[in-house]
Protein backbone atom coordinates (compact mmCIF):
# COMPACT_ATOMS: atom_id res chain seq x y z
CA UNK A 1 0.00 0.00 0.00
CA UNK A 2 1.14 3.47 -0.32
CA UNK A 3 3.35 4.45 3.03
CA UNK A 4 2.49 7.96 3.20
CA UNK A 5 -1.78 6.77 3.36
CA UNK A 6 -0.92 4.47 6.14
CA UNK A 7 1.37 6.35 8.01
CA UNK A 8 -1.80 9.55 8.16
CA UNK A 9 -3.85 6.79 9.55
CA UNK A 10 -1.01 6.06 12.03
CA UNK A 11 -0.52 9.16 13.48
CA UNK A 12 -3.92 10.44 13.62
CA UNK A 13 -5.98 7.80 14.74
CA UNK A 14 -7.80 9.31 18.33
CA UNK A 15 -8.46 12.34 15.94
CA UNK A 16 -9.64 9.65 13.49
CA UNK A 17 -12.09 8.43 15.79
CA UNK A 18 -12.81 11.66 17.05
CA UNK A 19 -13.98 13.59 14.27
CA UNK A 20 -14.37 10.78 10.94
CA UNK A 21 -17.10 8.14 13.10
CA UNK A 22 -18.75 7.12 10.14
CA UNK A 23 -22.48 6.65 9.90
CA UNK A 24 -24.02 2.78 9.23
CA UNK A 25 -23.33 2.18 5.85
CA UNK A 26 -27.16 1.29 4.21
CA UNK A 27 -25.53 -1.81 2.37
CA UNK A 28 -24.26 -3.23 5.73
CA UNK A 29 -27.34 -5.23 6.26
CA UNK A 30 -27.82 -6.21 2.22
CA UNK A 31 -24.67 -7.78 2.73
CA UNK A 32 -24.40 -9.63 5.71
CA UNK A 33 -27.61 -11.31 4.84
CA UNK A 34 -26.14 -12.59 1.47
CA UNK A 35 -22.42 -13.99 3.32
CA UNK A 36 -22.41 -17.54 3.65
CA UNK A 37 -21.70 -19.35 7.18
CA UNK A 38 -18.29 -19.09 7.67
CA UNK A 39 -15.41 -16.22 8.18
CA UNK A 40 -15.64 -12.90 7.15
CA UNK A 41 -12.99 -9.96 6.89
CA UNK A 42 -13.24 -6.15 7.58
CA UNK A 43 -11.08 -5.40 4.85
CA UNK A 44 -9.80 -1.59 5.67
CA UNK A 45 -11.17 -1.99 8.93
CA UNK A 46 -9.80 1.54 10.45
CA UNK A 47 -10.80 0.98 14.18
CA UNK A 48 -13.50 -1.36 13.83
CA UNK A 49 -16.67 0.59 14.06
CA UNK A 50 -18.73 -1.33 12.02
CA UNK A 51 -16.73 -4.92 12.32
CA UNK A 52 -18.46 -6.17 14.33
CA UNK A 53 -21.77 -5.92 12.68
CA UNK A 54 -20.64 -8.35 10.06
CA UNK A 55 -21.18 -11.61 12.17
CA UNK A 56 -18.93 -14.18 13.43
CA UNK A 57 -16.29 -14.89 13.18
CA UNK A 58 -15.17 -11.92 11.99
CA UNK A 59 -11.43 -10.43 11.15
CA UNK A 60 -10.34 -7.18 11.81
CA UNK A 61 -7.63 -6.28 8.85
CA UNK A 62 -6.21 -2.69 8.40
CA UNK A 63 -2.83 -1.87 6.88
CA UNK A 64 -2.43 0.41 10.32
CA UNK A 65 -1.35 -1.04 13.40
CA UNK A 66 -2.45 1.99 15.55
CA UNK A 67 -6.02 1.77 13.75
CA UNK A 68 -6.24 -2.33 14.75
CA UNK A 69 -5.05 -1.47 18.39
CA UNK A 70 -8.69 0.21 18.53
CA UNK A 71 -10.62 -2.70 17.20
CA UNK A 72 -11.15 -4.35 20.28
CA UNK A 73 -12.96 -1.02 21.54
CA UNK A 74 -15.83 -1.92 18.79
CA UNK A 75 -15.70 -5.30 17.90
CA UNK A 76 -14.21 -6.95 21.18
CA UNK A 77 -14.78 -10.71 19.55
CA UNK A 78 -12.53 -9.83 16.11
CA UNK A 79 -9.75 -11.85 15.43
CA UNK A 80 -7.14 -8.83 14.77
CA UNK A 81 -4.73 -8.71 12.16
CA UNK A 82 -2.29 -6.02 10.28
CA UNK A 83 -1.45 -6.09 6.75
CA UNK A 84 -1.24 -5.20 3.01
CA UNK A 85 -4.72 -4.94 0.97
CA UNK A 86 -2.02 -6.21 -1.62
CA UNK A 87 -1.18 -9.01 -0.01
CA UNK A 88 -3.81 -10.66 1.94
CA UNK A 89 -2.67 -13.31 4.74
CA UNK A 90 -5.45 -15.41 3.90
CA UNK A 91 -5.42 -19.19 3.28
CA UNK A 92 -7.13 -20.09 -0.48
CA UNK A 93 -10.68 -20.70 0.45
CA UNK A 94 -10.47 -18.79 3.69
CA UNK A 95 -12.92 -16.47 3.72
CA UNK A 96 -17.25 -16.29 2.94
CA UNK A 97 -17.35 -12.94 3.11
CA UNK A 98 -15.41 -9.72 2.58
CA UNK A 99 -16.67 -5.80 3.43
CA UNK A 100 -14.03 -3.45 1.77
CA UNK A 101 -16.01 -0.10 2.57
CA UNK A 102 -13.93 3.22 1.95
CA UNK A 103 -10.37 1.15 1.12
CA UNK A 104 -9.37 0.18 -1.78
CA UNK A 105 -9.91 3.96 -2.99
CA UNK A 106 -6.70 4.17 -1.50
CA UNK A 107 -3.91 2.08 -3.66
CA UNK A 108 -3.26 2.47 -7.09
CA UNK A 109 -5.44 1.85 -9.70
CA UNK A 110 -2.97 -0.54 -12.26
CA UNK A 111 -2.57 -2.35 -8.45
CA UNK A 112 -6.46 -3.27 -8.45
CA UNK A 113 -6.33 -6.00 -10.46
CA UNK A 114 -3.67 -7.96 -8.21
CA UNK A 115 -5.45 -6.79 -5.08
CA UNK A 116 -8.46 -8.27 -6.27
CA UNK A 117 -6.75 -11.65 -7.63
CA UNK A 118 -5.63 -12.06 -4.30
CA UNK A 119 -9.04 -11.67 -2.50
CA UNK A 120 -10.84 -14.04 -4.86
CA UNK A 121 -7.91 -16.55 -4.00
CA UNK A 122 -8.53 -16.24 -0.71
CA UNK A 123 -12.65 -16.74 -1.14
CA UNK A 124 -14.91 -19.74 -0.71
CA UNK A 125 -16.56 -20.05 -4.12
CA UNK A 126 -19.94 -18.29 -3.89
CA UNK A 127 -18.46 -16.14 -1.16
CA UNK A 128 -20.13 -12.25 -1.07
CA UNK A 129 -17.62 -9.07 -1.54
CA UNK A 130 -18.97 -5.23 -0.84
CA UNK A 131 -16.33 -2.40 -2.75
CA UNK A 132 -17.36 0.99 -2.38
CA UNK A 133 -14.90 3.46 -3.76
CA UNK A 134 -14.82 7.23 -4.94
CA UNK A 135 -15.73 8.50 -8.25
CA UNK A 136 -15.17 11.97 -7.70
CA UNK A 137 -11.46 13.99 -8.31
CA UNK A 138 -12.28 16.19 -6.02
CA UNK A 139 -12.43 13.84 -2.73
CA UNK A 140 -9.17 14.82 -1.31
CA UNK A 141 -10.02 18.89 -1.06
CA UNK A 142 -7.27 21.65 0.60
CA UNK A 143 -8.88 21.63 3.43
CA UNK A 144 -9.45 18.13 4.57
CA UNK A 145 -8.65 17.58 8.34
CA UNK A 146 -6.09 14.32 6.76
CA UNK A 147 -4.38 15.62 4.05
CA UNK A 148 -1.38 13.71 2.43
CA UNK A 149 -3.70 10.12 1.36
CA UNK A 150 -4.05 8.59 -1.59
CA UNK A 151 -7.41 8.20 -3.36
CA UNK A 152 -7.63 6.47 -6.97
CA UNK A 153 -10.86 7.93 -8.66
CA UNK A 154 -12.68 5.25 -10.54
CA UNK A 155 -14.38 5.40 -14.07
CA UNK A 156 -17.73 3.29 -13.89
CA UNK A 157 -16.71 0.90 -16.55
CA UNK A 158 -12.71 0.60 -15.70
CA UNK A 159 -13.71 -0.80 -12.41
CA UNK A 160 -16.60 -3.29 -13.70
CA UNK A 161 -13.58 -4.49 -16.06
CA UNK A 162 -11.69 -4.63 -12.65
CA UNK A 163 -13.84 -6.70 -10.68
CA UNK A 164 -15.47 -8.89 -13.83
CA UNK A 165 -11.75 -8.97 -14.15
CA UNK A 166 -11.00 -10.54 -10.69
CA UNK A 167 -13.16 -13.56 -11.29
CA UNK A 168 -16.26 -12.04 -9.53
CA UNK A 169 -19.85 -11.84 -10.79
CA UNK A 170 -21.35 -8.48 -10.60
CA UNK A 171 -24.42 -9.00 -8.21
CA UNK A 172 -25.17 -4.81 -8.03
CA UNK A 173 -23.36 -1.98 -9.50
CA UNK A 174 -24.30 1.53 -7.85
CA UNK A 175 -22.72 4.59 -9.03
CA UNK A 176 -24.28 7.55 -7.31
CA UNK A 177 -23.48 10.07 -10.36
CA UNK A 178 -21.56 12.33 -7.71
CA UNK A 179 -18.97 10.91 -5.19
CA UNK A 180 -19.03 7.07 -4.61
CA UNK A 181 -19.69 3.82 -6.33
CA UNK A 182 -21.14 0.80 -4.66
CA UNK A 183 -20.61 -2.70 -5.86
CA UNK A 184 -21.97 -6.19 -4.55
CA UNK A 185 -20.38 -9.03 -6.34
CA UNK A 186 -19.76 -12.89 -5.65
CA UNK A 187 -16.31 -15.04 -5.88
CA UNK A 188 -17.22 -17.30 -9.27
CA UNK A 189 -15.68 -19.98 -10.44
CA UNK A 190 -13.45 -17.85 -12.96
CA UNK A 191 -9.65 -17.46 -13.35
CA UNK A 192 -8.69 -14.25 -12.46
CA UNK A 193 -6.68 -11.86 -14.37
CA UNK A 194 -2.72 -11.72 -12.94
CA UNK A 195 -2.42 -8.42 -14.60
CA UNK A 196 -0.28 -4.93 -13.22
CA UNK A 197 1.79 -1.89 -14.48
CA UNK A 198 5.19 -2.92 -16.48
CA UNK A 199 4.37 -6.20 -17.87
CA UNK A 200 6.66 -7.53 -20.46
CA UNK A 201 4.39 -9.77 -22.20
CA UNK A 202 0.47 -10.25 -21.32
CA UNK A 203 -0.48 -13.73 -22.26
CA UNK A 204 -3.97 -14.07 -24.07
CA UNK A 205 -5.40 -17.51 -23.33
CA UNK A 206 -8.48 -18.66 -25.64
CA UNK A 207 -10.72 -19.11 -22.00
CA UNK A 208 -9.77 -21.08 -18.78
CA UNK A 209 -10.70 -24.98 -18.44
CA UNK A 210 -12.97 -25.67 -15.51
CA UNK A 211 -10.07 -27.61 -14.46
CA UNK A 212 -7.93 -24.43 -14.30
CA UNK A 213 -10.34 -22.27 -13.22
CA UNK A 214 -10.64 -25.03 -9.70
CA UNK A 215 -6.71 -24.86 -9.43
CA UNK A 216 -6.62 -20.88 -9.80
CA UNK A 217 -4.00 -20.52 -13.03
CA UNK A 218 -4.17 -21.08 -16.36
CA UNK A 219 -2.83 -23.98 -18.70
CA UNK A 220 -3.14 -26.53 -15.16
CA UNK A 221 -4.61 -28.88 -16.95
CA UNK A 222 -2.08 -31.93 -17.08
CA UNK A 223 -0.90 -32.68 -20.50
CA UNK A 224 -1.18 -28.61 -21.27
CA UNK A 225 2.86 -27.90 -22.39
CA UNK A 226 2.53 -24.26 -21.76
CA UNK A 227 4.62 -24.39 -18.15
CA UNK A 228 7.12 -26.82 -19.30
CA UNK A 229 7.69 -24.20 -22.78
CA UNK A 230 7.60 -20.97 -20.38
CA UNK A 231 10.10 -22.47 -17.80
CA UNK A 232 12.48 -23.88 -21.05
CA UNK A 233 12.41 -20.71 -23.08
CA UNK A 234 13.09 -18.11 -19.68
CA UNK A 235 10.08 -16.58 -20.13
CA UNK A 236 8.90 -17.58 -16.80
CA UNK A 237 11.25 -18.39 -13.40
CA UNK A 238 8.40 -21.09 -11.77
CA UNK A 239 5.97 -23.36 -12.89
CA UNK A 240 2.26 -23.11 -11.93
CA UNK A 241 2.19 -19.76 -10.33
CA UNK A 242 0.83 -16.89 -12.16
CA UNK A 243 1.08 -14.25 -9.62
CA UNK A 244 4.90 -15.02 -9.51
CA UNK A 245 4.84 -14.89 -12.98
CA UNK A 246 3.14 -11.22 -12.98
CA UNK A 247 5.57 -10.33 -9.76
CA UNK A 248 9.04 -11.84 -10.39
CA UNK A 249 8.83 -12.42 -13.83
CA UNK A 250 6.74 -9.56 -15.75
CA UNK A 251 4.36 -11.62 -17.49
CA UNK A 252 0.90 -11.09 -17.25
CA UNK A 253 -1.74 -13.63 -18.05
CA UNK A 254 -5.75 -13.31 -19.05
CA UNK A 255 -8.09 -14.50 -21.55
CA UNK A 256 -9.96 -13.26 -24.09
CA UNK A 257 -13.28 -14.77 -23.01
CA UNK A 258 -13.58 -15.77 -19.10
CA UNK A 259 -16.23 -18.67 -18.62
CA UNK A 260 -14.60 -21.62 -18.24
CA UNK A 261 -15.56 -24.74 -20.49
CA UNK A 262 -14.37 -28.51 -20.52
CA UNK A 263 -13.02 -27.13 -24.15
CA UNK A 264 -12.41 -24.25 -26.13
CA UNK A 265 -14.42 -25.78 -29.01
CA UNK A 266 -17.45 -24.71 -27.28
CA UNK A 267 -16.78 -21.48 -27.31
CA UNK A 268 -18.40 -18.84 -30.32
CA UNK A 269 -17.24 -16.38 -33.05
CA UNK A 270 -19.96 -13.90 -30.93
CA UNK A 271 -18.55 -14.44 -27.98
CA UNK A 272 -14.82 -13.68 -28.88
CA UNK A 273 -16.16 -10.35 -30.86
CA UNK A 274 -17.65 -9.13 -27.82
CA UNK A 275 -14.57 -9.87 -25.26
CA UNK A 276 -12.72 -8.05 -28.09
CA UNK A 277 -13.67 -4.76 -26.44
CA UNK A 278 -12.63 -5.18 -22.83
CA UNK A 279 -9.38 -6.63 -23.72
CA UNK A 280 -8.00 -4.14 -25.53
CA UNK A 281 -9.71 -1.56 -22.70
CA UNK A 282 -7.48 -3.49 -20.34
CA UNK A 283 -4.24 -3.25 -22.92
CA UNK A 284 -4.32 0.23 -23.36
CA UNK A 285 -4.53 0.97 -19.79
CA UNK A 286 -1.70 -1.26 -18.82
CA UNK A 287 0.61 -0.74 -21.99
CA UNK A 288 2.02 -4.24 -21.87
CA UNK A 289 5.28 -4.64 -24.47
CA UNK A 290 3.60 -6.98 -26.26
CA UNK A 291 0.31 -8.75 -25.76
CA UNK A 292 0.88 -12.84 -26.57
CA UNK A 293 -2.18 -14.56 -28.13
CA UNK A 294 -2.06 -18.27 -26.93
CA UNK A 295 -4.21 -20.35 -29.83
CA UNK A 296 -5.15 -19.53 -32.72
CA UNK A 297 -8.82 -19.30 -32.76
CA UNK A 298 -9.96 -16.55 -30.75
CA UNK A 299 -7.55 -14.01 -32.92
CA UNK A 300 -8.80 -15.33 -36.18
CA UNK A 301 -12.37 -14.82 -35.00
CA UNK A 302 -12.53 -11.81 -34.08
CA UNK A 303 -9.31 -9.69 -35.60
CA UNK A 304 -7.91 -11.28 -38.38
CA UNK A 305 -8.91 -14.35 -40.02
CA UNK A 306 -5.91 -14.63 -41.92
CA UNK A 307 -3.30 -14.57 -39.44
CA UNK A 308 -0.40 -16.77 -39.42
CA UNK A 309 2.04 -17.56 -36.23
CA UNK A 310 4.86 -15.08 -35.10
CA UNK A 311 4.10 -10.75 -34.78
CA UNK A 312 1.47 -8.99 -36.30
CA UNK A 313 1.32 -6.42 -38.45
CA UNK A 314 -1.11 -4.87 -36.96
CA UNK A 315 -0.31 -4.39 -33.07
CA UNK A 316 -3.26 -4.85 -30.55
CA UNK A 317 -4.48 -1.73 -28.02
CA UNK A 318 -1.09 0.20 -29.15
CA UNK A 319 0.95 -3.01 -27.77
CA UNK A 320 2.67 -5.46 -30.50
CA UNK A 321 0.89 -8.39 -30.86
CA UNK A 322 2.25 -11.98 -31.48
CA UNK A 323 -0.11 -15.04 -32.01
CA UNK A 324 1.14 -18.86 -31.37
CA UNK A 325 -0.42 -22.39 -31.34
CA UNK A 326 -2.65 -23.98 -28.63
CA UNK A 327 -0.36 -25.64 -25.86
CA UNK A 328 -3.64 -27.81 -25.34
CA UNK A 329 -2.27 -31.12 -25.32
CA UNK A 330 -5.63 -32.05 -28.04
CA UNK A 331 -3.05 -29.94 -30.60
CA UNK A 332 -0.92 -32.92 -32.27
CA UNK A 333 0.07 -30.19 -34.80
CA UNK A 334 2.74 -28.41 -32.62
CA UNK A 335 5.24 -29.77 -30.72
CA UNK A 336 6.69 -28.37 -27.50
CA UNK A 337 9.99 -27.42 -28.95
CA UNK A 338 7.61 -25.24 -31.31
CA UNK A 339 6.24 -23.75 -27.83
CA UNK A 340 9.67 -22.57 -26.44
CA UNK A 341 10.55 -21.05 -29.93
CA UNK A 342 7.77 -19.29 -29.65
CA UNK A 343 7.37 -18.37 -26.10
CA UNK A 344 11.37 -17.06 -26.98
CA UNK A 345 10.67 -14.53 -29.74
CA UNK A 346 7.58 -12.73 -27.98
CA UNK A 347 10.44 -11.81 -25.11
CA UNK A 348 11.75 -9.63 -28.13
CA UNK A 349 8.82 -7.76 -30.25
CA UNK A 350 9.63 -5.44 -32.41
CA UNK A 351 10.66 -2.07 -32.53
Amino acid sequence: MDRRTVDVYEHNVEDWIEHRRRPRPAALDAFVARVPAGVRVDVGCGPGWHTGELGRPVVAFDASAAMVRQVHEFARDACRFVGDLEHLPFRPGALTGAWAHKCYMHIADVQLPMALAEMHRAMALGGALHIQVTSDRRLESPDNRFPGRHFTWWPPERLRDVIEGAGFFIDEFVDDGEEWIDVEATRARLLPDTVGPGMRVLLVGLNPSVYSADAGYGFARPGNRFWPAALASGLVTRAHDTFHALRVDGIGMTNFIRRPTPNASDLSTSEYVEATAVLERLVRWLEPRAVCFIGFAGYRAAIDKHAAAGWQARGFGGAAAFVMPNTSGLNAHAKPADFVEHLRAVQQPPQ
